[in-house]
């Protein structure tokens, strides 16, 4: 339940009190007042807001909420528990929850996905345009792939194929190419796209890639590890360091919840609460 009032508080504080105690300005911590961040705010006969303890500890369990769920997640939460909609609150916890939990679902199906289209490039070279549905990779350099080509060879595919094959539409492997994560040859005359079978691994990589999260800047990293090194070591680096980026941010949702859960029961429990001036 949230803070209901009952009489004044014997100790009040004011807004250079909060920031202290949050390290925030006091500026901020008006803004947090009127945004209803904070539990409602009595005023003093000559307007001034009179804090009390209860407001920080809602100031807390906000900035913890703030970093592990984000601070629209983390405002919805405070407005729905001072609105008496405890229930609401915790939806809103368990949805962030659950797409944690998904984010860390599809970065164990990327890692073993991507890892297995490394070791299709490590074993050599595919018929791409076999029609087996995977596509197998060389370890040659972007730039000499996209030299122009003499003719096309039976195994290099067009982009409609490759999107098919991959399962994006064919503006995304053109903006992949313009991001310089694919660099298909050239057909000559016709000027056509061709993508061989290191094209596919890449777009296939790219692809998983985006789907677990990662912007196309933290892409190329990864691709020019794997075509220097011919073998999955950068993508491991990617996918611990995605880990950990998980990791740290579900201890800080857990943090927050917790400082969440005291604020709310002893809100409920306590007989000090905020009082009409």
């Amino acid at each position: 339940m949230t803070p209901r009032p009952a009489r004044p508080l014997p100790k009040a504080l004011r807004p250079v009190d909060l920031a202290r105690m949050a390290g925030v300005s006091t500026q901020l911590v008006r803004d947090y007042a009127d945004a209803g961040i904070l539990p409602p705010t009595p005023r003093t006969p000559s307007g001034y807001r009179r804090f009390a303890p209860v407001h920080g500890r809602a100031l807390l369990a906000y900035r913890a909420l703030a970093k592990g769920f984000g601070p629209d997640t983390a405002r919805a939460v405070m407005r729905a528990v001072h609105a008496d909609d405890v229930p609401l609150a915790l939806t809103l916890l368990d949805a962030a929850h659950a797409e944690l939990h998904a984010s860390r679902e599809a970065l164990r199906v990327t890692g073993e996905a991507l890892e297995a289209v490394a070791r299709e490039g490590a074993e050599g070279p595919g018929a791409a345009g076999s029609g087996s549905g995977s596509a197998a990779a060389g370890s040659g350099s972007a730039g000499s792939r996209a030299a122009v080509a003499a003719a096309p060879s039976r195994a290099d595919l067009t982009v409609g194929e490759v999107a098919a094959r991959v399962g994006v539409r064919a503006s995304a492997l053109r903006v992949w190419e313009s991001a310089g994560l694919l660099a298909p040859a050239r057909e000559r005359g016709t000027g056509y796209r061709r993508y061989d079978a290191a094209d596919v691994r890449d777009a296939r990589m790219i692809s998983m890639l985006r789907q677990a999260g990662y912007a196309l800047p933290a892409i190329r990293p990864v691709l020019d590890g794997l075509r220097e090194t011919g073998g999955s070591e950068a993508l491991r680096a990617a996918l611990a360091r995605r880990q950990a980026e998980l990791t740290r941010r579900s201890r800080a949702m857990l943090a927050g919840a917790g400082l969440l859960a005291g604020y709310v029961g002893g809100a409920a429990d306590e007989t000090e609460q905020t009082g009409t001036p």
